[in-house]
């Protein structure tokens, strides 16, 4: 089908930007025999898992839906998991699907340790090298902030083989994830803190996992800094590096498409477009991180000739996307198209309200197939 016989609301994937970005990641591994893996938590969206199968080596799960997922989809490739506490319940089908499992404590490590080792799995630690990098409007984000439940301290890494030395026979690397949608410049930064402090455990390990939020894809990112960050643990260490990027592969890869559905004027007020897509629903980042979305043809508030809030069906009056501006007045009906959509979007929405979910599409050149549409019995499975 056509852009004109969407739906909305909508997602579209775009397939050959997708690419892109995988050939980019691609790069980086051929030039220094890293390996790349999906971030599924970022974006899960399996029947593209095909065309990422073609240029990584795998996806990380965050628990065992996301790891059965990879598991099914994605056959043959690494399937590597972590989580801040495993259930015992999931725990052998999780031995029974993956390759990696990363743990975050040395509790979790002496409770499930020792069977995923038998079970012949490489077995991780998280690492919280204490290094903050973000910037204070993502502290939310921070996994070195202070009380931080995410990863070992190298006193509680100390403190935990010294008590059980059998710990770190268990271990076939390290593993640290401190950024989000961060350069290669904070990454260095964090290696250079986390190799002083374990440098001396790195020569019995395989692997090093620089964990993701590296914005790789990204226009301005600094590929040369990242190849040698990687190189210097490769070549310094004999160490395999894996990175775990969510974000850098589907970058401005997706699109929401969204209707018009009133325009409101209140005197002495910012003109109101009521969308037929909710930040609450379909885009939560916008509110929980914050941000505000690149639409298509708009621009700042002020900067062009008629300005709106742009706002959401919902009952929720902080269901606001923010404030955009347009050439010409939007009119009831019309289109507008959210850029970078594909990303945390699809795996966090929801039908509060009763807001239907958006149908998933997937774009080839300006060919448009449907992967998936929600009815009213989508909402009420939920429930």
């Amino acid at each position: 089908m056509t852009a004109e016989q969407l739906h909305t609301p909508c997602y579209v994937i775009d397939r050959d930007r997708l690419e892109e970005n995988l050939k980019v990641l691609r790069g980086v591994m051929d030039r220094t025999g890293c390996r790349i893996l999906l971030a599924q938590k970022a974006f899960s969206c399996y029947a593209v898992y095909p065309l990422i199968s073609q240029y990584l080596c795998g996806a990380t799960a965050s628990g065992l839906f996301e790891a059965r997922l990879c598991h099914e989809e994605m056959p043959g490739r690494e399937n590597h998991v972590f989580s801040p506490a495993f259930r015992e319940e999931d725990f052998q089908e999780i031995l029974s699907i993956c390759d990696h499992i990363v743990f975050n404590s040395i509790r979790q490590l002496e409770l499930f340790g020792f069977r995923a080792k038998e079970a012949g799995l490489q077995v991780g630690l998280r690492i919280n090298p204490q290094i903050s990098t973000q910037p204070a409007e993502h502290a939310i984000y921070d996994p070195c902030a202070p009380g931080s439940r995410l990863g070992v301290s190298l006193a509680e890494f100390r403190d935990g083989i010294a008590r059980n030395p059998a710990l770190l026979n268990l271990l076939d690397g390290l593993h640290f994830h401190t950024l989000c949608e961060q350069n290669s410049d904070d990454l260095e930064t964090t290696l250079n803190g986390f190799e002083k402090q374990f440098r001396e455990w790195l020569p019995q390990m395989k692997w090093v996992n620089f964990g993701g939020g590296h914005h790789i894809t990204r226009a301005d990112y600094d590929i040369p800094r990242l190849e040698r960050c990687i190189e210097r643990m490769s070549q310094g260490y004999g160490l395999t590096v894996y990175l775990e990027p969510g974000e850098a592969i589907a970058l401005n890869a997706g699109y929401l498409h969204t209707q018009v559905l009133e325009v409101q004027h209140h005197a002495g007020a910012m003109d109101i477009a009521i969308l037929d897509t909710s930040a609450a629903c379909h885009m939560p980042d916008v509110i929980e991180m914050p941000y505000r979305p690149p639409l298509r043809d708009s621009g700042q508030p002020g900067e062009k000739a008629y300005t709106y809030r742009l706002g959401g069906p919902t009952c929720l009056s902080g269901d606001i996307i923010g404030k955009y501006s347009f050439d010409a007045p939007l009119k009831e009906g019309q289109t507008l198209i959210f850029e970078d959509m594909a990303i945390y979007s699809m795996v966090k929405n929801n039908t509060f309200n009763g807001m239907p979910l958006p149908a998933i599409y997937l774009k080839q050149g300006s060919d448009y197939t449907l992967l998936k549409s929600f009815t009213y019995a989508d909402f009420k499975s939920r429930l």
